[in-house]
Parts: C-alpha cells; structure tokens; sequence
C-alpha cells in the first residue's frame, strides 16, 4: 500500500530472464522509507534507486544495461575494456541496509545496520573467492572480485539461454527420458564437485538450473551467500527456502537432520518429480506429520513412458528423513544408472589458490521437439504420539520461506535476490502471472499424470489467516483489556496515510499484526525499522510513528488488524515467522500446517512469552482487532 510501486520485473529478473515490459501495477508496493533516525542525513546526495547507470566505470568494466536487481544485490552487463568482451558484473548492494551516494560511494543506511552490511560483504567476497576455486562447465564461473567504492564485486560471464523451468514448460507433456539424464549428468557432477569442497547449493530448483544457448549445458546458478549470511544475523535459519524443494532439515535445526550432500540430493530430485510429473511433491515438513506421497514408481501412467530406474531414484532421493535417502550426488547418479563422478582433486588456480578439477562432461543436448529457446527405498512416513507430533509442528514452524512476493499493503521489503540467475538473459520470456510470482512455487505446464493413489481428502473445516488472526483472542487474560481504533477506518488509495492508536488497561508490549487483502501475514509493529513497542496503562501508543509515514496503495479491499499486548516479551520463532526484511511475514503454508495438528492448543500467531530462566513465568496479554478498508 504505496504510491511508489516496485518494478514488476524484478521477480522475474531472479529466475534469470530478460526484463519485458511491465505488467499494469499489481498489489505489491514498496516502503516508503524516511531518513534514519540515528542522525545522520542521507539528503539529496543518495541515489535511493541504488544501481549504477549506463556508461558508468568500475574498474575496466563499463556498466551497459541492468540485468536484474533484487534485495542484496544488483547484476549488470558490462564490456571489458581490457579483455574486449561482455561480462555480468554483480554488485553487492543490499537495499534494506544501505543506500548509494552521489559519488558511487555504497554506504550503510544507519550505524545500526553498518555491521549487518559489513557481515554481508564478507560473505559476499567469500562467494566470490570460493566460486572463483571451481573449474566445472555446469559450474558458474568467477573471473576476479574486488572492493571498490565501499562495496564488492565479481565478474561473470554472461549466460544466455533458458532455465530448466522455461525449458520444461515448452515441452507442453514432460521432457525424454534421455535428455533428463543427460541435464541431470552435469548438475550431479557439477554439485559433487562443490560437495568435496565441503559446500552446499541448497537451493537447488529448475529456475536455478540455465541451459545454455545453442550447447543445452546445464549450469548451476544462484548461491546467494550473502542473503543467506544476513539471515543468519537476523535469527532466521541459513538458507532462503523454497518449500517445493526444501528438505526438511533446512526448516529448523534439528539434533538428529544435519545438512549436507543429501540435501542437494533431496531438493534435485524434487526438480526431477516436477519435470516428470508437472507437480512438485508434498512439502516435507507437511510429510513428516502425515506422508501423502505417491511413490513414481508405482505410477502406471508414467511407467509406460519412464524406465522403472529412474522413478525409484526419484523416489530414493525424497526421502523424507536425510538417512533414507542417497547420501552423496555418487550415491544418486548410481542410482539413476549414471556412471560414478570422478575424484575431485585441487590443482593451483589463477588467483593462487586451490580449486577443484573439473569431472565429467556434462553437456545436454535440447529436448526433442522442444522450441528453439535460447537456448531406493520408499520414503519414510514417520507415525508417533501426540508428543513426537507436537515436536515435529515445532519444527515445521522454524522455517524460513523464499518470500512469495505477491500483495502487501503498504509494505514491500525488495524483491528477491537476483543472484548468480541474474548474470543470464533468455529469450521468449514467460509472461507474468500471480504464480510467477515466486516460480519455484508455479506448476510447471507440463502433463500432469494421474497418482495410482486416491487423493486425500480435504479438512472438514479449512482454518483461513483470518480464522488465525482473530483466534488471537480466544484466551485472553480477564481483565487485561486492548482497544485498538483506526485514524479512518476507510482510506483512499494513493491519496490517505495509515495512523492508529493503541491503548491498553495494563502495560506491557504491543504486537501488531496485518492480514492484507492479498491475502499476506505479516507483523507490522515492532519491525526492523521501529523496534520501540512498549505500552502503558496511561499512555496511548499512536502507530506508525511520525517519522515515517505509510501511504495507501492498494488494492482495493479490507486489511484485517489485529493487537496483542502482552505483559512480557514474545518470541514468535515457532509460529514459522520469517524476518528477511523490514517487516516479519508469516508464510501461509506454515500456518496452516500449525493451525491442522493444534488441537485445542493455543493460537499459533500467539507465539511463546520470554520470561526470565528458571522463574515462573505466568502469560497474561489482550487481544484488540480493527479493520481499514481501501477505496
């Protein structure tokens, strides 16, 4: 809900495309952000759009065009003026932490975020420096790094060609057998080369996965340190999940689910039941509670048309639990009848440090009859008792989920990293729709083929976010009374500012939450930016604060509200929040899953009170909701 809309194309930049036209304003806004409160004074010498224009320098390179821009980071085309050739150079540029001044000079927004930004850069170097010890053509390459202008960079070739994703949706009834194994032959070999250099992709989707123009050489995009180190610092778990893909030990950390090969292994076979079946499989940590896959291999249909190997090593590397699957990318090329790697040995690399050999061949030629682009074990249901179950929704809430996009408010924190996917351009562009939004989470338009098992049944009742947000209220503390009232409870779009006062019959602190009329949970107060949240009994709290305003955006419809003030703190980890950006958001399929096994426990949104260790710690909170509807 802000009259500065963001760039349609930058979903679409990530998943490694070239920009089109923009689609008509859809309901995503982004922030209307405000000096820092620290003191310091950004005035008129930022560049609050951050990336460079063409015919800018750095360093031999001359920026030519922008690729693609995201939350971290920024990747253009660029021509050596030393080697005369074009190159993507990315630039870390993080634009929830710092802003670029009029000289090029990249500097934190605030004192406050400098040792985030600077946390982030060094992982970002370190990318860099590791992706730059790999030598493997289905491997993205990096040709130098370097700190310039208080920021870092590294340059890359420029990929053209299409994304798995795109690819599969031209085929229009699911890809060869033959030509599946022969992507799959250099992405395995490709990731086992990473894997002996004791690091993991774990992020590993068709939309990370470029098939080069003219050769069909599959390339492995998108390693997205730096996004994953800022998480870290923020309390979010270490990687950016996209839940069709994700293992379940990237939901939380676990004692008995460490990562490792096995969870690339997991994630690729997800990609490989997509190109088989036009569907991802069932979210893993859905399955841990109650297991509905189909097994492939007992699929009829498709075993007219795929040999029984390859559905049992699909079925192999989804294994719920990381044991019951295939340990290594050798382990999983065994078992889809693909020779084993060869040793990844370390030899002296340009920059004088070590990199691993390259393995393998790992070309793939086009489909058949595709368009010319430019181109085991049965997985383990775990049953338990109702204590085994109440840990597994524990573990299914400590997620951290790939941010869908789609409609906020008033809020935006940036699109989604555009990463190493960036560095491509290809043709025919996909058009945008609202399940592109986030692609790892669209269908591919493939055939989808019928399971040999009858569907689940639904829930007699579904719980809705609505349900969620107002179940808040459901136990309230007698006594403890929130009122909460809207400055109008109808604005207009592009024209009204959002204010609201809080007030409450006891002190403590105060939690609000935004259902948005694109059907979006997110937690508007305290945020990143506006962490004060204390309330006392004689004192209103007047929200957002002065110094930075919200502005109606639209679209049009009801936003559902609701305040909690609760006597202590509250730690909202096991209610799956998610604190990429400015504003902590609920992914919805977290919820839901939660809200399925409470029971008669307490509201999910509630989360947990922080108390003080081993003292008694006794919950006490009100509950107020109101509604602002948009015109």
């Amino acid at each position: 809900m802000s009259d500065l809309q963001e760039d349609g194309d930058a979903r679409k930049r990530r998943a490694g495309r070239a920009p089109t036209p923009a689609p008509p304003a859809r309901d995503r806004a982004t922030l209307l952000r405000s000096p820092p409160d620290d003191g310091s004074d950004l005035g008129s010498n930022y560049n609050q759009a951050g990336v460079l224009h063409a015919g800018s320098r750095v360093a031999e390179f001359e920026i030519r065009s922008l690729i693609g821009q995201g939350g971290f980071g920024a990747v253009y085309e660029a021509w050596d003026t030393e080697l005369l050739r074009v190159v993507a150079v990315k630039e870390y540029l993080p634009m929830s932490l710092s802003m670029r001044k009029a000289d090029g000079t990249v500097v934190p927004l605030s004192g406050r975020t400098r040792e985030t930004f600077d946390l982030g850069m060094r992982s970002f170097i370190n990318e860099a420096r590791l992706l730059a010890r790999f030598d493997h053509p289905s491997l993205l390459k990096v040709y130098r790094f370097w700190q310039e202008r208080g920021t870092a960079y590294m340059v890359m070739p420029l990929y053209r060609g299409a994304t798995l994703r795109e690819t599969l949706e031209a085929l229009h009834g699911g890809p060869d057998e033959a030509w599946l194994l022969r992507v799959m032959n250099g992405v395995t070999q490709a990731l086992a080369v990473m894997h002996a250099g004791n690091c993991y992709h774990r992020d590993i989707a068709p939309d990370n996965i470029i098939l080069l123009e003219g050769s069909g050489q599959p390339v492995v995009l998108d390693f997205g340190a730096a996004r994953r180190v800022i998480a870290d610092k923020t309390q979010d778990i270490t990687a950016i999940l996209k839940p069709d893909y994700a293992p379940v030990e990237q939901y939380a950390k676990l004692p008995d689910m460490s990562q490792g090969p096995w969870t690339d292994v997991y994630a690729l076979a997800a990609v490989m039941h997509v190109a088989l079946t036009g569907q991802a499989p069932p979210l893993s940590v859905a399955r841990l509670l109650a297991d509905s896959y189909s097994r492939l291999a007992d699929n009829e249909a498709l075993r007219k048309r795929y040999s029984k190997r390859l559905l049992s090593a699909i079925d192999y590397g989804l294994g719920v639990r990381p044991e019951s699957r295939p340990q290594s990318m050798n382990e999983l090329r065994k078992a889809l009848g693909l020779a084993e790697a060869s040793t990844v040995t370390s030899r002296p690399s340009n920059d004088g440090g070590e990199r691993p050999d390259a393995v393998g061949d790992g070309t793939a030629a086009p489909p058949t009859g595709a368009k010319s682009r430019a181109t085991g074990p049965h997985p383990v249901s775990i049953p338990g008792t109702s204590d085994r179950k109440r840990k597994l929704a524990a573990a299914v809430a400590a997620i951290l989920f790939a941010a869908a996009g789609g409609a906020w408010w008033w809020l935006q924190q940036g699109a989604g990293e555009p990463g190493d996917a960036a560095a491509t351009t290809t043709k025919e562009p996909v058009s945008p729709s609202l399940a592109s939004v986030d692609p790892s989470a669209a269908p591919i338009a493939t055939t989808a083929v019928p399971s040999s098992s009858p569907p689940q049944p639904p829930p007699a009742r579904p719980v809705t976010p609505s349900d969620s947000l107002h179940a808040l209220a459901d136990d309230t503390t007698p006594g403890f009374e929130v009122t909460a009232t809207p400055r109008k409870a109808e604005v207009t779009i592009g024209k009204d500012k959002l204010a609201f006062e809080v007030r409450s019959t006891r002190g403590g602190y105060a939690y609000v939450f935004i259902l948005s009329t694109g059907n979006e949970l997110f937690l508007l107060f305290p945020n990143r930016l506006d962490k004060y949240n204390r309330i006392t009994p004689s004192s209103p709290l007047t929200l957002p604060r002065a110094s930075w305003q919200m502005t109606s955006g639209g679209p049009a419809g009801t936003n559902q509200f609701a305040v909690l003030v609760s006597e202590h703190e509250r730690d909202f980890s096991q209610a799956g929040v998610q604190n990429e950006g400015v504003f902590p958001q609920f992914p919805l399929p977290v919820l839901a899953a939660l809200e399925a096994t409470r029971g008669t426990g307490p509201a999910p949104l509630l989360g947990r009170p922080i108390c003080a260790r081993d003292s008694p710690c006794k919950d006490a909170y009100g509950v107020a909701t109101f509604e602002v509807v948009e015109k």
